[in-house]
């Protein structure tokens, strides 16, 4: 016997892609353009801390984080927002945003809505845990399309009311992934104040935060702490993994009202996977240091620049805001990268593997996601490729 709620669910994106690609010969050298792992060095001095703290991998590590950790994220919050939160009450260290984004599910959204089954709203495309993490309580996900209509990012004054009623939980990523769209404070303001009038809770996937051209984006904890909202109805997600490029470190916080909270460490003092405490006294110190991650940005908005000036004329072409992704329409995502492969050796995911049919349209397979995490010569080798071969 086995639960029917993950019965329709596809393979994961990259057991898709190996099933798709592997079967075929690259056409050229290859080269990886599909996940989102940075390759810029993290501080050197990371192994530094690890190895000072090394016999402490002999202890169990404290549930919720050290202290030291969580005050280091609370000063990292008010230096970025301005939003001063307290360190016993209001944070939680994660091991990695994904089990944040799906044990606050588990944690956070109630059995029914106004007696009925609850909602749970979901950009389209969107992180798959959003939506294995919705079925996984029993919710109805329902995905909003985030095209490039809808500034790619999705429309919630397009829902219906009867949708709204029931509607418990609201998953947005800013800047999302994989498009780069970054929310402006008035979309924050308006969906929290959305939230507000028919109750329900945002959870703020905010992992790209910190890798962005011109100003910083905002965050959705300092627009609703700006607007007097209830201090339950927010809840952010961050993470070491993007920001600093130390996704094996396994480093993220969950920050939001102390009820949520509680909620959260009691849950995790049952299931969850605290952060080895080396790690967490490495990662203490790389939420206080600001100049590695100046320098990621700078990198970044090299890459940003390049991709302009390769792919600047290609039709329907959005340079993005924010994030390392680039999303680019090229009729059918499938065959694109099937092709790509096949004539060039550049790997590259479909877009339909990151977004579910909805009202008969999948709103990602006529695209292809590319991540620009390689060093800069070889993402001008792999952009060029792929403009000559999908787009001359």
């Amino acid at each position: 016997m086995f639960p029917e709620r993950f019965s329709n669910l596809p393979a994961y994106a990259f057991p898709r892609l190996r099933s798709l690609l592997d079967a075929h010969a690259p056409g050229g050298e290859v080269l990886h353009m599909t996940i989102g792992e940075p390759k810029h060095a993290f501080p050197a001095w990371v192994a530094d801390v690890v190895a000072e703290h090394a016999a402490e991998f002999g202890r169990y590590p404290v549930n919720e984080g050290t202290i030291g950790l969580r005050q280091s994220i609370c000063d990292w919050i008010a230096r970025r927002y301005g939003v001063r939160l307290e360190a016993e009450r209001n944070v939680m260290a994660l091991n990695g945003t994904r089990e944040g984004l799906y044990n606050a599910m588990m944690a956070l959204c109630p059995e029914q809505k106004n007696g009925k089954r609850p909602v749970v709203l979901l950009p389209n495309p969107f992180y798959q845990v959003y939506m294995v993490a919705a079925l996984s309580v029993g919710a109805e996900p329902v995905f909003l399309p985030a095209t490039r209509e809808t500034g790619h990012l999705p429309d919630f004054t397009a829902v219906p009311e009867e949708v709204l009623a029931r509607t418990a939980v609201v998953y947005l990523c800013s800047p999302s992934n994989p498009q780069g769209a970054v929310a402006s404070d008035d979309y924050w303001r308006d969906l929290i104040a959305l939230a507000e009038r028919h109750d329900f809770r945002i959870f703020a996937d905010e992992c790209y935060s910190e890798i962005y051209r011109g100003e910083a984006p905002a965050g959705a904890l300092e627009v609703a702490h700006g607007m007097g909202a209830d201090p339950e109805r927010v809840v952010i997600f961050h993470s070491l993994s993007k920001r600093s490029n130390l996704p094996g470190l396994r480093s993220g916080f969950v920050a939001g009202g102390p009820e949520c909270i509680a909620r959260l460490k009691l849950l995790r003092s049952y299931a969850g996977a605290p952060l080895p405490m080396p790690l967490q006294h490495a990662a203490e110190k790389v939420w206080a240091d600001e100049l590695h991650v100046v320098e990621n940005r700078r990198l970044y908005a090299e890459k940003y620049a390049l991709a302009d000036e390769i792919m600047g004329d290609v039709p329907g072409y959005d340079s993005p805001q924010a994030g390392f992704f680039l999303w680019l329409p090229v009729g059918d995502g499938e065959a694109a990268a099937l092709k790509l492969w096949q004539e060039t050796g550049v790997r590259v995911l479909p877009g339909a593997y990151l977004s579910r049919e909805a009202g008969g349209h999948n709103p990602g397979r006529g695209y292809i996601r590319v991540a620009m995490v390689a060093p800069r010569e070889e993402m001008a080798r792999g952009l060029t490729r792929l403009r000559d071969c999908l787009y001359d």
